[in-house]
């Protein structure tokens, strides 16, 4: 169905039947709830807390089980503040988050491999680019700044990407 098939369908359907359907896709489909939920109770910073605590448990469990570190799950939690449209400097806040738990995670581990390293450059070239884009880059630059000095002092294969991302080189990482 086209957009503008469901335009004409929705406008010929009454305020109670398109409030029917808007309920039935509420029930029936989580991303509508979390979406409604959100638009009407935006509570950024509670789910900013709950997303940082979902990443540190990926790369610092509470317990004694082995450390997953799947950058996956922080991309999949920035890409949901994305799409509920949440505040960039928060959705910077998260990737930022990501990053240094990175960084923090090399050095409990006394090292993490190559393409983890890798993966973390391509989350800090990602973030600065998203920084400089919704102008938050001088806001950050501190921050960016410690995190590749943390770099280049343990040694990563890969810390140059770091530096010339600061400079606004985007250079592939290959």
């Amino acid at each position: 169905m086209s957009k503008l098939e469901l335009k004409s369908f929705l406008k010929a359907l009454k305020k109670n039947q398109l409030e029917a359907q808007i309920i039935d896709l509420y029930d029936r489909f989580k991303e509508v709830k979390v979406f409604y939920d959100f638009s009407f109770r935006p509570d950024e910073e509670k789910l900013l807390e709950e997303a940082k605590f979902k990443i540190k448990k990926e790369y610092f469990p509470d317990t004694y089980r082995r450390p997953k570190a799947r950058r996956s799950i922080a991309q999949k939690l920035i890409k949901h503040f994305q799409t509920l449209e949440v505040d960039p400097a928060v959705v910077a806040n998260l990737m930022l988050y990501h990053v240094q738990l990175g960084v923090d995670f090399n050095k409990a581990r006394a090292g993490i491999s190559q393409a983890a390293q890798k993966s973390f450059g391509v989350s800090f070239r990602q973030l600065v680019q998203y920084a400089r884009k919704n102008a938050l880059y001088l806001q950050l630059l501190p921050q960016f700044t410690t995190i590749a000095d943390r770099v280049w002092r343990e040694n990563w294969h890969n810390a140059e990407i770091f530096s010339l991302a600061l400079e606004g080189n985007f250079v592939s990482q290959n």
